[in-house]
């Protein structure tokens, strides 16, 4: 049931890290393809609803989601595109905070999972027992 919309915060690691070379190499597309996960992301519980995105774990107040994403102006699909974003939804607090947004190239190994989770793990302590 949707509930009306849900704020989101971009973390300033996710911020520095990842976004920040996305918008240097999809420079005119990148300011569409974010509006349009932050407004996918404003109604997180109709986007658990479909193939884009992914609940991993639960972790304390948090739900840890995984979503694909497509750049704007291509004509890649989001599962294909290789493009992610994890987040932690607060569901009482009716929020959710953008905690990484990559690509999987900006992943190094083959594990991409382990990869991200580690790279979470690192910079938000507070996850690190359920991730």
């Amino acid at each position: 049931m949707d509930e009306g919309n849900t704020s989101v915060v971009v973390e300033s690691f996710a911020e520095g890290h990842f976004i920040k070379s996305f918008k240097k190499k999809h420079k005119a597309h990148w300011d569409s393809t974010f509006s349009a996960i932050i407004a996918q992301l404003e109604r997180i519980d109709n986007l658990l609803r479909t193939d884009k995105a992914e609940h991993i774990c639960d972790a304390g107040e948090a739900k840890i989601i995984k979503t694909k994403f497509r750049i704007s102006g291509t004509t890649e699909s989001a599962k294909t595109s290789g493009n992610r974003c994890i987040v932690a939804w607060y569901v009482e607090r009716r929020q959710v905070s953008v905690l990484l947004v990559y690509g999987k190239t900006d992943i190094p190994g083959r594990n991409e999972t382990s990869q991200w989770k580690n790279i979470v793990r690192e910079a938000y302590p507070e996850f690190r027992r359920d991730l």
